[in-house]
């Protein structure tokens, strides 16, 4: 499925936008692999397109006016240019699928995300068949990894986004994943393993793990931990990152993993929604605090120096002032270093889509006092890390040549004085100054240096 070729179609353009999280990126990179094989290169800048391809995310509010909105700004580009392929993918793309087709009749094709195995061939059937509109939207995980472990993961990237499962069995009542992305499924072990030394091979030094649920991952009894501990044996790999996990998932394996493994950054990425378990209890979580907070000691007990970020749904209906107290409690407890929040907004569809709203002034006040917390933890982390020696994984230059970017252990952003050759390397870098996302430093020569 995909692999036809079609010489009319080559050497046409696609600009491919992505929104939302890095499995959408994951998708976004797929999906340019795949259109590859008929044709298509990729361009930076709309006006270039033959094809224009958005890839959306459903999890936020206004996800659906987005796409429409983007969708006009084409139309306003190409109104005297020959109209591109207008292709709407992802989580939106699947929750809407024919209704996009009928309210907007710019948009040719609509593909969900479990649907991205047959993007060639939809994309030539449109051509071939005088352009009949098409909409593909089944869930059919199995075929759609199968076809893409037969073309190669072309990131190239030092730090590279792997995913390895898909799909939500949780049914959060506030979440659309389960119905935008379908049950949960999880790839061959073989298969992610095959796509890893690719990526390896090809230049990256970093590998991400990526799922819904990522440490939901069982595949013939394979876990995520199995999976942690083979990827890191590939000489090339630096360092090891999964993301984003469930608090009911992270079993005894993946917590012991802590202690053996050699590469896997110390920085766990745990949503907890809410500090509250009435809370949890009513969005469906399917965990407590004690729970989490049992996670949280063991992981400081095994290393001190593993740090937690998280998301937060503020004002969730019901949320009353204990509840919101209990957040800032756990807060205080954890000190999570890096934090999403959102004041609770109902997605179409969902258990929670019609439940009375917490007052708005009082949410805006919640979340305002929420994110002052969470922001200056994030500063007071970076504070002390000033005139210590991080070690930093180099990714790229900045926009302007002039500085090098790399990220911490703990996936902050580090902007220092190095040099193109250090690209894909792990070097030391003493911090002189820092904001709340980011931290300023020099490359340390003197490799005798202690690495906080």
């Amino acid at each position: 499925m995909g692999l036809r070729k079609n010489p009319n179609n080559m050497n046409q353009k696609i600009f491919i936008k992505t929104f939302g999280c890095q499995m959408n990126e994951y998708d976004s990179n797929r999906i340019f692999d795949s259109v590859k094989k008929i044709g298509y290169e990729k361009t930076e800048k709309y006006e270039e397109a033959n094809c224009y391809l958005l890839n959306t995310c459903h999890i936020r509010d206004k996800a659906k006016e987005k796409v429409y909105s983007e969708i006009g700004r084409v139309k306003k580009i190409f109104r005297s240019k020959k109209k591109p392929l207008v292709i709407i993918a992802g989580c939106v793309a699947q929750a809407e699928n024919q209704e996009m087709l009928k309210r907007e009749p710019y948009i040719d094709l609509v593909i969900g995300p479990q649907a991205y195995h047959k993007i060639n061939d939809t994309i030539l059937n449109y051509t071939e068949k005088k352009k009949k509109k098409i909409e593909e939207t089944e869930f059919d995980a199995v075929s759609k990894f199968n076809y893409l472990s037969k073309i190669k993961n072309e990131a190239g990237k030092v730090s590279s986004f792997l995913t390895i499962q898909e799909g939500c069995d949780k049914f959060c009542h506030f979440c659309v994943v389960p119905y935008t992305r379908g049950p949960e499924y999880s790839r061959p072990f073989k298969q992610i393993l095959d796509e890893a030394k690719y990526l390896v091979d090809s230049g990256a030094k970093e590998i991400i793990l990526l799922g819904q649920n990522v440490n939901a991952y069982d595949n013939e009894g394979y876990r995520l931990s199995d999976l942690i501990l083979n990827i890191e044996k590939l000489h090339d790999v630096k360092r090891v990152r999964y993301t984003t996990s469930h608090p009911k998932d992270m079993t005894e394996d993946l917590i012991e993993v802590y202690k053996t493994s050699k590469k896997l950054m110390p920085l766990v990425h745990l949503p907890v929604q809410s500090g509250s378990n009435k809370i949890l209890e009513s969005m469906n979580r399917k965990h407590t605090i004690e729970e989490y907070l049992s996670t949280f000691d063991k992981l400081k007990e095994i290393n001190p120096k593993i740090e937690f970020s998280s998301d937060f749904i503020i004002s969730y209906p019901g949320e009353e002032d204990q509840d919101f107290k209990d957040t800032l409690n756990l807060i205080e407890r954890v000190k999570f270093i890096n934090s999403y929040s959102f004041i609770f907004s109902p997605r179409p569809g969902t258990v929670a889509e019609n439940l009375d709203l917490v007052e708005k002034k009082i949410s805006i006040e919640r979340l305002q006092k929420i994110q002052n917390i969470l922001f200056e933890n994030q500063i007071q982390l970076n504070k002390s890390l000033e005139d210590k020696v991080v070690d930093v994984l180099v990714e790229n230059l900045t926009d302007d040549q002039s500085k090098t970017f790399g990220r911490s252990e703990h996936m902050t952003s580090v902007i220092f004085n190095g040099k193109s050759s250090d690209i894909g390397k792990i070097v030391k870098v003493r911090i002189k100054d820092s904001n709340r996302n980011s931290l300023f430093g020099e490359i340390v020569t003197n490799s005798n240096q202690k690495v906080a």
